[in-house]
C-alpha cells in the first residue's frame, strides 16, 4: 500500500477515534484548565499526531498509548470525585493571597508568584486598586478570584431595597440584514410587527446586521452603516410616562372640583393609580 494512502487512513481513523475519546473526557474549557488537563490534552494531540504520520509504526501499540492517556484520565476523575484527598492530589488546592485586605506574601511565594503578577491578575477582574480588596484566592486553574471591600462593592437593586423584574434571554430576530422567523415565533410576534418597528426608527432591514428583541419587546438594532444612529426604543419609558400622567392629572382634577363625592373619587383614583405604578415601575424602568 502507498505510504500516503497509509497515513491519509491512518488520519481518518484517528481523527474520529480521537473525537469519540476526547468527547468522553468531557466538555473542557482551555481557560479553566488545570496544568494536569493541559498535559493530558497535549500529549493526546502529539500521540494522535505521531501515530497519523506513521512515526509510530505500530497502530496496536500506538492506540494503546492514546487509549492509556485518555481512559487513565477519565478513571482518575470519576474516582476523584469520590475522595476529596485524590482530587487535591491530582488537580490542586485553592491558595489564599489575599485575606482581610492583606496580602499573604508566603502564600505568593509558595505559588510563584510576583507582586506585579498579583497586580496584573487584579487587574483582569476589573480590580486596580489593591486597597479595595477584602479577599482573593487563586484557584488550580491559576484564575484569581476577588472579593470586593464592603464599601467598595458595586450597588444592586436589592441593597437599595428595589423590586426588580427577571430577564429572560433576548432573541435574535434580525441578522445579516435577513429576518429569523423562528425567535421571532417564540416571542409571539410577526414579521408585520418587526416591519412596523423598522419604519418607525426609519431604518431599512437591508442596512441591520443584528436586530434583537428584549423580554420587554423591545428592539436593539445594530446596523451596518455605523454614522447612522439606531434610535433608541422608549416604549416603556412613554408608558410610565402616560400613567404618571394620568395620576398627576387625576390629582388635579379633586384640588379644582369643588364636589365632594368628585373629589373623593378622584384621590381614591389617583391612589389606586399610584398603586399600580408602584408595581409596574420594575418592569418599566430597569
Amino acid at each position: 500500500m502507498a505510504e500516503w494512502l497509509l497515513i491519509l487512513i491512518r488520519s481518518l481513523v484517528l481523527f474520529f477515534l480521537t473525537l469519540i475519546l476526547v468527547r468522553s473526557i468531557g466538555k473542557k474549557n482551555v481557560s479553566n484548565m488545570t496544568a494536569f488537563e493541559f498535559i493530558n490534552y497535549t500529549v493526546i494531540a502529539i500521540l494522535a499526531a505521531l501515530i497519523s504520520v506513521n512515526i509510530i509504526k505500530n497502530l496496536v501499540f500506538g492506540i494503546a498509548a492514546l487509549a492509556v492517556w485518555i481512559l487513565l484520565p477519565i478513571f482518575l476523575e470519576f474516582t476523584s470525585m469520590k475522595s476529596r484527598q485524590l482530587h487535591n492530589l491530582i488537580y490542586g488546592v485553592e491558595t489564599i493571597l489575599i485575606k482581610d485586605g492583606k496580602v499573604m506574601e508566603e502564600n505568593l511565594e509558595k505559588e510563584r508568584l510576583t507582586g506585579e503578577e498579583l497586580l496584573r491578575g487584579l487587574r483582569s477582574k476589573s480590580v486596580f486598586n489593591l486597597a479595595d480588596v477584602e479577599f482573593a484566592i487563586m484557584e488550580p486553574t491559576g484564575n484569581i478570584n476577588v472579593i470586593l471591600k464592603a464599601d467598595k462593592k458595586p450597588i444592586t437593586p436589592h441593597d437599595m431595597g428595589r423590586k426588580v423584574a427577571p430577564q429572560s434571554a433576548p432573541q435574535t430576530v434580525i441578522l445579516d440584514g435577513n429576518i429569523l422567523n423562528e425567535p421571532l415565533c417564540n416571542m409571539g410576534l410577526n414579521q408585520r410587527w418587526l416591519n412596523g418597528q423598522l419604519q418607525n426608527a426609519g431604518v431599512s432591514l437591508y442596512n441591520v446586521f443584528i436586530g434583537q428583541v428584549d423580554a420587554s419587546g423591545d428592539l436593539y438594532m445594530d446596523l451596518f452603516d455605523d454614522t447612522i444612529q439606531a434610535p433608541k426604543s422608549q416604549v416603556k419609558e412613554l408608558l410610565y410616562a402616560n400613567i404618571e400622567k394620568c395620576q398627576a392629572d387625576l390629582m388635579t382634577y379633586s384640588l379644582e372640583t369643588e364636589n365632594e363625592g368628585a373629589k373623593q373619587m378622584y384621590v381614591q383614583s389617583a391612589d389606586r393609580l399610584k398603586n399600580v405604578i408602584k408595581k409596574l415601575e420594575p418592569y418599566l424602568l430597569r
